[in-house]
């Protein structure tokens, strides 16, 4: 799954009107109040390893998340968006360091061997009884994937997709928005990583793929030129679905790291990293 700009990436302005809101009331961290500046000072931060920032994501990481596969360079939503709150929290870029975390292992119970997780996870109630997240940095919306000139890419409407086959990658909202809202006739397809998944819609194994729109984006005009974005939608919980950063069940860091997103959200931070890397406007259909 931050400074290289791709042109052709695009979110539609309605994906950012929510852009660092509360998490969902059942699935995000545990009450935990107001933390105190001495509880936030650099020294006090009940870290993994004294000094250092550890921050967990996936490899591959993903464009527009991350740039050249290499959190560590600053490039990309979500790497820009950790070293902002890793200099918040006191730290240089020097002092943050980048652990290697499968997507279907960070919200397993357990201890971490990180001190937060940085990976297109959306909160969930599900994970959050195992695990903590912090307040949404990211308002996601679900997007359909097919190849130019299929009968899917002129799909206008969520049951028409009922009747095609299917597939994401295991362990995302994607998979579950397939499942719970479009409830297509056969089982949706569960790969591995979206790199199986996109291999999946060239060999003609499925009819389409879901993933995040900006991920979506970038599959269309970069990786699989000859698809388009048929549509996007909400999964039907209710509330915006966000993606949070993930701890330790229990972690007396999420409240430190609250406070840096409130403080990123006021002076406009989180607005112009997303501006950035995630806001070529292009207009994509709303599937109802």
């Amino acid at each position: 799954m931050h400074l290289r700009r791709s042109a052709a990436l695009a979110v539609l302005p309605l994906l950012f009107t929510a852009l660092a809101c509360a998490p969902q009331d059942e699935g995000g961290t545990t009450p935990q109040g107001s933390p105190s500046a001495d509880a936030c000072a650099k020294a006090n931060l009940p870290l993994l390893k004294d000094g250092t920032l550890s921050i967990g994501t996936d490899s591959p990481a993903y464009e527009p998340w991350f740039v050249n596969n290499d959190p560590s360079n600053g490039k990309g939503y979500e790497s820009a968006v950790a070293y902002a709150v890793a200099d918040e929290l006191g730290f240089s870029a020097d002092e943050v360091t980048w652990v290697k975390v499968p997507f279907n292992s960070s919200y397993k119970p357990g201890v971490k061997d990180f001190d937060f997780d940085i990976n297109q996870i959306s909160i969930t109630p599900a994970r959050a009884q195992v695990v903590d997240f912090s307040d949404g940095y990211y308002a996601a919306a679900q997007a359909v994937i097919a190849l130019k000139g299929s009968p899917v890419s002129g799909i206008t409407s969520i049951p028409d997709l009922a009747d095609y086959n299917l597939g994401a990658q295991t362990g995302t909202t994607s998979l579950t928005a397939i499942r719970d809202v479009i409830r297509p006739a056969n089982d949706p397809a569960v790969f591995e990583d979206t790199n199986a998944a996109k291999q999946a819609l060239l060999n003609g194994q499925v009819d389409a793929i879901l993933a995040d729109l900006p991920t979506a984006f970038y599959i269309s005009a970069v990786e699989i030129p000859d698809s388009t974005i048929v549509g996007q939608f909400q999964p039907e919980t209710g509330q915006q679905e966000e993606f949070g950063m993930l701890f330790e069940k229990h972690s007396a860091l999420v409240p430190c790291v609250n406070a840096a997103l409130a403080t990123l959200t006021a002076d406009g931070t989180l607005d112009q990293l997303q501006q950035k890397w995630l806001s070529d406007v292009v207009s994509v259909p709303v599937l109802q």
